[in-house]
């Protein structure tokens, strides 16, 4: 099925440059592996590599490059991601996001502990928009 009729609500609530991305990946991923989880675990980590996931959409990286381990991966795996969380960002950037989301005792958490708020934060914000 083509990537455009799959797409995931946030990505469609994010710029069309988002939108674009994960289609393209999503169905060249589709004549590799075949549809399923496989395609679109690689069309996210390749979304992950100019996009992070802020609320309920995905908004542009500062700087590319993947925004956690899964995402470096060329092919990725089934495991434990930072959900579009840019966690290879910096501490101030991840304050700044937190602060945007509203998320309290930011200022007291470590750089994982924001990773983890603004994760919380995240699906709060996508479930609320459905």
């Amino acid at each position: 099925m083509p990537g455009k009729q799959e797409l995931p609500s946030t990505i469609e609530r994010s710029p069309k440059k988002a939108q674009e991305t994960w289609i393209k990946a999503h169905d060249s991923a589709v004549e590799t592996y075949g549809e399923g989880e496989r395609a679109h675990r690689t069309a996210f980590s390749a979304l992950k590599h100019s996009f992070e996931k802020i609320g309920d959409h995905w908004e542009p990286k500062a700087k590319k490059g993947p925004s956690d381990a899964q995402a470096a991966r060329s092919t990725p795996k089934a495991g434990k991601t930072a959900e579009g969380v840019d966690a290879n960002a910096s501490k101030k950037h991840l304050a700044e996001v937190a602060s945007r989301l509203g998320i309290p005792g930011r200022s007291k958490m470590d750089k994982e502990q924001l990773v983890e708020a603004i994760q919380k934060a995240n699906r709060r914000a996508t479930a609320k928009a459905r």
